[in-house]
């Protein structure tokens, strides 16, 4: 059985994709970039703070969806320019300090609204 989850609280999807949807016992979340939820609008400033507003917005979806970063068991980052791998990780280990999930990192030609990041994610909902 299939599960749309939404939320006010993060950025609305921009296109005809669900937020994240609910399968089974894994929740597939759709990429996040560093959108204010209350007006849509880009996060202005660097790699920097485009990449703390996406981990809010991780942590926003997480959250309508009755979840934790505990629970997250990939995750994948896109980069506008991979020059910026260094500080994203170490933003990103804020978050996933314990037990991180699986993850891979790749570099985009280019991203939805001309963001630096973007990042989509599974967790594991099960007991």
């Amino acid at each position: 059985m299939k599960e749309i989850i939404a939320t006010e609280k993060a950025p609305q999807a921009i296109g005809p994709y669900s937020q994240a949807v609910r399968a089974g016992d894994f929740v597939f979340f759709s990429g996040q970039i560093p959108l204010f939820p209350e007006s849509g609008e880009m996060v202005q400033g660097g790699i920097e703070d485009q990449a703390r507003q996406v981990l809010k917005n991780v942590q926003a979806m997480l959250d309508a969806a009755g979840l934790s970063v505990s629970d997250v068991v990939k995750t994948t980052i896109f980069l506008a320019d991979m020059n910026d791998f260094a500080l994203v990780n170490g933003i990103y280990a804020e978050l996933f300090n314990e037990d991180p999930p699986a993850r891979a990192v790749v570099q985009a030609a280019a991203l939805p609204k001309g963001a630096l990041i973007e990042m989509e994610w599974v967790a594991w909902s099960g007991k």
